[in-house]
Formats: C-alpha cells, sequence, structure tokens
C-alpha cells in the first residue's frame, strides 16, 4: 500500500508521521524546494490538534516547544476603551497554547525518515495510480491525498467547489525584536493576543516565539479586487504605513504607533473559504486534508483541524490495512462531520467580527454568561 501525499503541511505531515508509526509507506510530495524555501507564518492556537499530536507520539515534543502565555488575551476598542484581559498564569495547563507555525512544522518534519518528503515535486495530474510532476517525473500510488492547502490542484480531482471570497482583505506588517526596539509597545501588546476591534477594521498583534510581534490590520466588508482601489502603494514600505495609519482615523495614538513602528516587510491578503459543510462522493484512491477539503475563516481552527484530518485518516488506513476505499469512506464520514461543525462555528466568528458592533460581540463570544 503506497500512500502518495501532495504537500508538506500540518495535515499531510501529521498523516505521514502517524502512517509511519503504524509501518505503512508514504511519501509527502512537496513543491518547494526545501524546508526553509519560504516563510511558515505567525503563531498558531493548538487545542484540539493536540489530539493528532498524542497519537503521532509527539506531544511531549510540542510541550517543549508550545508557549502557554500565548494564551493572553487583550480586546480593545479603536478609542483604547480595554474591554478584556486575561493574562495566563504560569502554572496553567496547556489547553490553547501558542507555537509558532516554524516550529510545529519542523517538529513533524524531524519526526519523519530523512526521504519521506520529496522537495521540489510540484503536483501537475494524476489518473490511474499514476502522479505526475511539473518537471515531467512521476510516481505510483494506491492513495492519492491532497494536502496542498488553500489553492489545492488535487482538490479538482474530488469537487468542483472553489473558495470565496469572504469579504475580507488583511495588510500583514510587523515589529523585530519589540522588547528590545519598541519596549513600551512591547508591554502594551502582552505576551499574547492583541485585538483591537471597531468601525469595519481590525488590529490583531501576535507575539511569536522569535521576538516579532506580526500585525494585521483587517478591512471587513470590502470586495476582492480591494487592494487595487485602496490607495495602499504596496512597492513603498514607508509609504504603506503612512496610509494604513490614514485608514484608521479616530484610532487612539497607541495603535497607531504600533504601525509606525513596524518594519518592510509587508504582505497583502485577501481572505477566502469554502463553502460550509462541503462533502464530495467517496472515491476509492483519493482524498483531501487540511484547507484543501475545507479552508475556512482564520480564526483559529485551520490548523487543528488539519492536524486532526492527518492523524484520522492514518488510523483508518491503520485500522483497514489492504482495505483503502473503506479506510478512506471511514475517515470522510468523521472528517466532514467534526470540520463541518468547526466551519460554522468559524463563520459566525467572523460574521461577529463583520458586525458594527464587533468588539462587544466579541466580548460576549470570550465571556459567555
Amino acid at each position: 500500500m503506497i500512500i502518495a501525499i501532495v504537500g508538506a503541511g500540518m495535515g499531510g505531515l501529521a498523516l505521514a508521521r502517524v502512517l509511519h508509526l503504524h509501518g505503512i509507506e508514504a511519501v509527502v510530495y512537496e513543491r518547494e524546494s526545501s524546508r526553509a524555501a519560504r516563510g511558515q507564518g505567525g503563531m498558531l492556537d493548538i487545542h484540539s490538534g493536540q489530539r493528532a499530536l498524542r497519537e503521532a507520539g509527539l506531544i511531549d515534543r510540542f510541550h517543549a516547544i508550545a508557549r502557554s502565555e500565548g494564551q493572553d488575551m487583550r480586546l480593545l476598542e479603536p478609542d483604547g476603551t480595554l474591554l478584556l484581559r486575561q493574562d495566563t498564569p504560569e502554572d496553567a495547563p496547556l489547553d490553547r497554547p501558542e507555537v509558532d507555525r516554524a516550529d510545529l512544522r519542523d517538529m513533524l518534519l524531524d519526526s519523519l525518515p530523512a526521504d519521506a518528503v520529496r522537495w521540489g515535486h510540484a503536483f501537475n495530474s494524476a489518473d490511474n495510480g499514476l502522479l505526475r510532476f511539473a518537471d515531467g517525473s512521476s510516481a505510483t500510488y494506491d492513495l492519492l491525498v491532497g494536502a496542498d492547502g488553500a489553492q489545492s490542484r488535487v482538490r479538482a480531482l474530488l469537487t468542483d467547489a472553489r473558495p470565496a471570497h469572504l469579504g475580507q482583505n488583511v495588510v500583514e506588517v510587523g515589529i523585530p525584536d519589540i522588547d528590545r526596539t519598541h519596549p513600551e509597545l512591547a508591554a502594551m501588546v502582552g505576551r499574547g493576543n492583541f485585538w483591537v476591534i471597531g468601525n469595519g477594521l481590525s488590529l490583531a498583534a501576535q507575539r511569536n516565539g522569535d521576538g516579532r510581534v506580526r500585525i494585521g490590520v483587517c478591512f471587513y466588508n470590502t470586495p476582492e479586487n480591494w487592494f487595487a482601489t485602496s490607495a495602499i502603494p504596496f512597492d513603498d514600505p514607508a509609504a504603506v504605513r503612512a496610509r494604513l495609519i490614514e485608514l484608521l482615523p479616530g484610532w487612539d495614538a497607541r495603535f497607531t504607533a504600533l504601525i509606525a513602528a513596524c518594519d518592510d516587510l509587508v504582505a497583502p491578503r485577501s481572505i477566502s473559504a469554502l463553502p460550509v459543510g462541503l462533502i464530495w462522493p467517496s472515491q476509492p484512491d483519493r482524498t483531501l486534508v487540511g484547507d484543501a477539503a475545507h479552508l475556512m475563516p482564520p480564526v483559529g481552527e485551520g490548523a487543528n483541524m488539519a492536524l486532526l484530518d492527518g492523524a484520522s485518516l492514518g488510523l483508518a488506513l491503520a485500522a483497514h490495512q489492504g482495505d483503502i476505499p473503506t479506510a478512506v469512506a471511514t475517515y470522510e464520514r468523521e472528517m466532514f462531520e467534526r470540520t463541518g461543525a468547526a466551519a460554522r462555528m468559524s463563520a459566525r466568528v467572523q460574521e461577529l467580527l463583520t458586525a458594527p458592533d464587533a468588539s462587544r460581540r466579541m466580548l460576549a463570544f470570550f465571556q459567555p454568561d
């Protein structure tokens, strides 16, 4: 039984690890040239995904790299009103710790045999047990697993569904080594997540393990082409900072100071999602995990669902060795139910963020009666 996994993200690597533990051959094909080919993004809030890491025999390694203080939360309004402050005690359990995405990915990669990931293999097509790559090479498989993310190309082999824009556009910036360079801003942001929400906008600042604070300025209820009409000059980082401050009129000066302190790394992102509750007819030789299967709004569920997908599929294949169609159908039934619930919850949070009184609604979300 040869399992071909397209994509070396969280879901694909978790699957490969669980299969490795059960002695099942799996190869991960990744289009990037190496694990260091690009940055892996910011912090992840890992909660339900810890179940997958236990199944993968990695929970102790995870606890060694996770940050309990990353569970801290500060929620404010644009005028500076503090709505919520949650500080995590030093002895708090690791229920929802933060971890650098790159560290978690490295942990998963290091848990696999050296030849388990084939770098520089961009998926081109697949049929009749033959996987073809952009460089003209090929490989055989008994089961093809699309773990290739939001813009998955494997997805088209199972469903016509495509991600749709959610009316949210984000400009990502950041402050390196904030404790040394801007200690007063570091104290304001705190150790974990810092959210300012209101007026159809939000500013989310998040402390990373390397001392960098990643900042996302989110514009809600905006069209997919909003960046083209926003007058944000993305080729001039200093002008980007100035324009972002212009787009935050009336905001407390401490918040605009965060933008002014950012370095020249700027990344615009348009936010999309797959239809909530997406399913497809089960196929005997192909399936999907992670964002390829259920891309959701970025509110803390995606990475957890991807890890659980990988573990769930791996365990199903181990339980039904020699019967891939049954394993796939078993996995998909569980995955559709679990991720459908997570997608509905994520959509509800997305609706809260776009409401006129978003800050108060989010306060009620974090502090329910």
